[in-house]
């Protein structure tokens, strides 16, 4: 079943957002990046993260569903409200994460067919979903093929701490 999130659902989303941080870190990058996405994790940015989520779901319920199977919250995917398909000219899956004890058993389709749902529900610039996928997270992008999501552009990223360039 796929539900929305309600604000007493806070303290899972919240387990369920470390898990696929932390599942980023490690799973698809070097030890630096598993160190900054760990780091990052406190509660400053616990409670940021979740008034940030409540201020979507106050704008458009729909922005955060739920996966629950078996009375446990398994998974969940992020949509980003309308207000912000300028982002890139398109609805925007911020985030989809399946806990692990739940793979395999078709949650994932259930969350990408709510998000693809609710992204037809928007007034956007251009039809599209978008998402980022990191290139080493083999599975999520077999999903994500497997849902005709087709490469668009690619992200690039720069570490705001590094010296600008001297000409």
């Amino acid at each position: 079943m796929i539900r929305p999130y309600e604000t007493t659902d806070a303290d899972t989303l919240w387990e369920l957002k470390r898990a696929f941080e932390l599942e980023l870190g490690t799973a698809t990058g070097e030890e630096g990046k598993a160190a900054a996405y760990r780091e990052k994790l406190d509660d400053d940015y616990r409670a940021s993260y979740l008034q940030w989520v409540d201020r979507c779901v106050a704008e458009a319920e729909r922005t955060v569903q739920l996966a629950v199977r078996d009375g446990e919250v398994v998974g969940y995917g992020f949509v980003l409200p309308e207000s912000m398909a300028h982002v890139w000219d398109a609805a925007v899956l911020n985030e989809l994460f399946v806990a692990e004890q739940a793979r395999g058993t078709g949650v994932v389709d259930d969350l990408l067919g709510a998000a693809v749902a609710v992204a037809r529900e928007q007034s956007l610039p251009l039809d599209r979903l978008v998402l980022d996928v990191d290139p080493d997270n083999d599975r999520a992008r077999a999903v994500y093929d497997r849902w005709g999501f087709e490469p668009w552009g690619e992200m690039v990223a720069r570490d705001l701490t590094a010296a600008d360039p001297v000409e």
